[in-house]
């Protein structure tokens, strides 16, 4: 009997919650080849990492998250949005009739339209999964969230929560006050094989492009400050309408910096890269690790804390630099001079591991395979 998965992302702003998702869904095809899986998300573009053979996707009316942390749509109405994304997402139900059905980060939705799916496809005996990530918010910010509606009715509806992320590194339940038990499958990254490093070639991430201007301007004043140094800026989907090619064209450090586009992870790039200036996305930041670097983290601090938070982690545990959003060249420079690289045994024991998304769809069929029985 065929499987089949649908993984469901809100996608306010970044690419995190669709990006993990893809890398779920690209592991449940390599354990369960013939599964059928299907990917619904809010992103307003194709990036190029959700054309993976076998993977449907369905794009959803986006809502995409202002500087203040409120939704706002597109090309329509609010409540336009949400009414079609709620149809959209129970005639996806109907016509797809999966097995489990997992929610990233929240449960019902961005305004609650995967509510009546969600009853409609638990009446139908599917099983619902909700996806976390290793870090949400300031615990206060979150607990007010997890009393409020759009978490009604969670411990009913959803047969499982799963964190991707360690249980050390973010306690959901003595932090949050989560009202489940979640798995902690640790952290969803793409796997690179080890490259050839470039000397003295510093790589730099800034999110999706949106809200990475500090980031930016941090790393044009290293290069231009370091002549010995070059850069390469992984560009996210909204860099183009931040103007940050043309700040790249008007400094100094222009012949030493140059940008790509519409990249299907980071990973790659930091393989072969010797330090890396980054926001504190989940993404990036663990793909960072993965390859065996010790990023200097530039952490977003509004509208959620959870970069600020990841961030601090991370350079407790030995395995990060931070340096606030106003710092100057000058501050962050030297850093450059300090060991940039870290060994498996370091992130090791940490307890940073980066098996999540096999864990994770190890968790998936086995929860089909109870539906199909």
């Amino acid at each position: 009997m065929r499987r089949r998965y649908l993984l469901v992302s809100h996608d306010g702003f970044g690419l995190g919650h669709v990006r993990r998702n893809a890398l779920i869904a690209r592991a449940l095809q390599a354990a369960e080849p013939e599964a059928a899986v299907l990917i619904m998300t809010g992103v307003p573009f194709r990036p190029a990492f959700l054309d993976a053979p076998g993977v449907e996707v369905v794009a959803m009316p986006p809502l995409l998250k202002d500087r203040d942390g409120a939704y706002r749509p597109t090309q329509m109405s609010f409540e336009a949005a949400v009414a079609r994304r709620e149809a959209m997402f129970l005639e996806t139900l109907e016509r797809f009739d999966p097995d489990v059905v997992v929610v990233d980060r929240h449960p019902f939705g961005t305004a609650g339209e995967l509510r009546a799916g969600i009853e409609r496809f638990k009446h139908r005996g599917g099983a619902a999964v909700l996806g976390l990530r290793d870090v949400l918010d300031e615990p206060a910010v979150v607990r007010t969230e997890l009393a409020g509606r759009g978490w009604d009715g969670v411990p009913e509806l959803f047969d499982e929560v799963i964190v991707y992320g360690g249980r050390s590194f973010c306690d959901h339940e003595l932090e949050y006050e989560l009202p489940v038990a979640p798995v902690y499958c640790g952290w969803v990254t793409d796997a690179v094989a080890p490259k050839r490093r470039e000397d003295r070639l510093l790589a730099i991430a800034a999110g999706g492009g949106g809200d990475g201007a500090s980031v930016l301007r941090i790393a044009l004043g290293v290069i231009e400050l370091r002549a010995d140094w070059s850069g390469v800026l992984a560009a996210g989907p909204y860099a183009d309408a931040m103007g940050f090619r043309e700040r790249v064209a008007e400094s100094n450090a222009k012949d030493r910096f140059r940008v790509v586009s519409d990249v299907a992870g980071c990973a790659s790039l930091f393989a072969t890269a010797a330090g890396v200036l980054q926001m504190a996305g989940y993404n990036s930041t663990f793909e960072a690790l993965a390859t065996g670097q010790r990023s200097i983290l530039v952490p977003r601090r509004t509208p959620r804390r959870e970069q600020a938070i990841r961030a601090q982690r991370l350079a407790t545990l030995g395995l990060a630099d931070v340096v606030d959003e106003t710092a100057v060249a000058e501050e962050v420079s030297w850093l450059l001079d300090r060991p940039r690289q870290l060994s498996t045994a370091q992130v090791d024991q940490a307890g940073i591991n980066f098996e999540g998304a096999a864990h994770a769809a190890h968790r998936l069929r086995a929860l089909a395979g109870v539906r199909s029985q």
